[in-house]
C-alpha cells in the first residue's frame, strides 16, 4: 500500500494523479504530500512501537482500546513530526509541471524558428519561449500569465478562446507604444492532443511577427508613388495645355510657337529629368546591400566632376575652387554613383548661390576617414528645413518651382552615401551659405 502511494506521488505521476482529484489549493496539497512522504519515512517507527503495544497486549493484557488510540497517536505524530533535512519541500506550482512537461525537443523547436515564439498553458501561462520572444518581450517570465508580458485585449481574448473552445488558429493584429511603436501580428493555434480538455503542459502556441518595417515600407511606397504622379502631373498638364494652344488660338502665331515650343521643351526636360532620377533611386536602393569594392581616387573623381560643371559656373559667374590633400585619397566606391553624388552637390550649390560669388570643395582626412566638402556663399536655408532635406520630393524652398528642381537629388546622394556605409552631414545658416559634407572611410594602403 505504502508502496503504491509512493508510485503515485512520484514526480512522474503527478499530471495523471491532477486529473482524477479534486481541486484543492497548493498549500494542502503540499502538506498532504509531505505528510505522507514522512509516514513512509518513518515506517520502521511505527512498526517498532506496534510490535512494543502488541506485545503488552499479548503477554500483559493491556486493554485493546487503549492499544488502539495509542497506536494511532504514535502514527499521527510520525506523520506530522517535522524533521527538517530528512526530505526536500514538495512544490507542486503550476510552473514545476510545464517545465517537466518540456521537451528537449520542443524547446530546441522553439529556439530554432525564425521568430518570436511563446507555449503557453490552457490558462494561458507561459511554459516556454525562444530567445528571440525575449528580446522582443523583455517582461516575459515562465510561469507568469502571458498578459504580464502583453496587454492587448484582443490578444489576450484570442488565448482565452484558444482554450475554452479550441478551434482553428488565430490571427490578431495589435501594436506597441513602449518602448517604441511597434506593429505586430500574433497567431494563436491550440496544440494540446485532440479529447484533452484541460492539458497541464504546452497547449496554446503564440507566434509573433513583427510588422513594423512592412509597414514602413508600404506607407513610403504609397507616398513615392503619389509624389511622382504630382511631379508629373505638373508638367504634363503644362505641355498638354500649349499644345490645344499651338492647335488652337495660336495655330497661325509663328511668334507664339517659338515661345511655347521653348516653354514646351524646358516642361519635357523636366519631366525626362525626374524619370531619370527615379530611376537612379529606384537602381541604388536595389544595391543598397551591395558594398562597393572598387579602389577609386577621390581627387580624380572630383575634378572631373568641377570640370563637367565649369559651363553652368561661367553662366551663374561662380568661381568654383578646389583643395585636395598632398598624398592619395583612396576609397572603395562605385566611381559612376560618386561623380552622381558630387555633381549633385556642386550643381545646387550653383544653383542656389549667390551670381558672382563662389564655390569651395575641399577634401580632409581624420584617421581612416576622408570629408569631402561643398561650400556656397548663398541665401542658406532655415534651420528647420535642415532635417527633411534628404526625403523625396521635399523642397525647402517649398514653392515647385524651376529652380527647385525634382527634390530628389539629395535623396539619391542619401542613399549612394549609405551604400558606401559612409555619413552625410548639412551645415547651414541663413545669409551665410550652406555646407554639404561627405564623409566616407579610407581604403586600407597597397602591400
Amino acid at each position: 500500500m505504502v508502496d503504491h502511494i509512493r508510485d503515485e506521488l512520484s514526480p512522474h505521476r503527478l499530471s495523471a494523479v491532477e486529473g482524477v482529484l479534486p481541486e484543492v489549493s497548493t498549500q494542502t496539497e503540499a502538506l498532504a504530500t509531505r505528510s505522507i512522504q514522512r509516514l513512509y519515512m518513518r515506517r520502521w517507527l511505527v512498526a517498532a512501537c506496534g510490535l512494543v503495544i502488541l506485545a503488552f497486549v499479548v503477554f500483559y493484557g493491556l486493554p485493546a482500546l487503549p492499544a488502539a488510540v495509542g497506536f494511532a497517536l504514535i502514527t499521527a505524530s510520525a506523520a506530522l513530526l517535522r524533521r527538517e533535512g530528512m526530505l526536500r519541500p514538495v512544490r507542486l506550482t503550476p510552473r514545476s509541471v510545464e517545465k517537466q512537461d518540456m521537451s528537449p525537443l520542443l524547446a530546441a523547436l522553439l529556439d530554432g524558428l525564425p521568430a518570436p515564439a511563446v507555449l503557453l498553458t490552457a490558462r494561458g501561462q507561459v511554459c516556454g519561449f525562444n530567445a528571440r520572444a525575449k528580446d522582443y518581450l523583455a517582461s516575459l517570465r515562465e510561469g507568469q500569465h502571458i498578459s504580464a508580458a502583453i496587454r492587448d485585449p484582443g490578444l489576450l481574448d484570442a488565448v482565452s478562446a484558444a482554450s475554452s473552445s479550441p478551434q482553428a488558429r488565430q490571427i490578431v493584429l495589435f501594436e506597441e507604444r513602449v518602448p517604441v511603436e511597434r506593429h505586430m501580428e500574433a497567431t494563436i493555434a491550440f496544440i494540446a492532443k485532440p479529447g484533452e480538455t484541460s492539458p497541464r503542459g504546452p497547449a496554446i502556441f503564440l507566434f509573433l511577427r513583427d510588422l513594423t518595417e512592412q509597414e514602413r515600407l508600404d506607407q513610403l511606397r504609397s507616398d513615392f508613388i503619389a509624389n511622382a504622379s504630382h511631379e508629373l502631373r505638373t508638367p504634363l498638364a503644362s505641355l498638354l495645355g500649349f499644345i490645344d494652344t499651338l492647335q488652337g488660338a495660336a495655330k497661325n502665331d509663328a511668334a507664339a510657337q517659338q515661345k511655347f515650343l521653348g516653354i514646351m521643351g524646358r516642361q519635357a526636360e523636366r519631366m525626362a529629368r525626374l524619370i531619370d532620377n527615379l530611376l537612379s533611386l529606384s537602381r541604388v536602393e536595389m544595391r543598397q546591400h551591395l558594398r562597393p569594392q572598387t579602389r577609386v581616387d577621390l581627387h580624380d573623381t572630383i575634378r572631373h566632376v568641377l570640370a563637367t560643371m565649369e559651363p553652368l559656373a561661367a553662366a551663374s559667374r561662380i568661381e568654383l575652387h578646389f583643395a585636395g590633400l598632398g598624398a592619395t585619397a583612396t576609397v572603395f566606391a562605385d566611381r559612376d554613383e560618386l561623380v552622381q553624388v558630387f555633381s549633385n552637390l556642386v550643381h545646387n550649390a550653383l544653383k542656389y548661390g549667390n551670381s558672382g560669388g563662389n564655390v569651395w570643395v575641399a577634401v580632409t582626412r581624420d584617421r581612416d576617414r576622408f570629408a569631402i566638402a561643398i561650400r556656397d556663399d548663398g541665401p542658406g536655408i532655415s534651420t528647420e528645413h535642415l532635417p527633411r532635406l534628404t526625403e523625396r520630393f521635399y523642397r525647402a524652398n517649398g514653392n515647385g518651382g524651376e529652380k527647385a528642381g525634382t527634390g530628389l537629388g539629395l535623396a539619391i546622394a542619401k542613399h549612394v552615401i549609405s551604400r558606401h556605409r559612409g555619413d552625410l552631414k548639412i551645415a547651414s545658416e541663413v545669409g551665410h551659405g550652406s555646407t554639404f559634407t561627405v564623409i566616407l572611410d579610407a581604403a586600407p594602403a597597397l602591400s
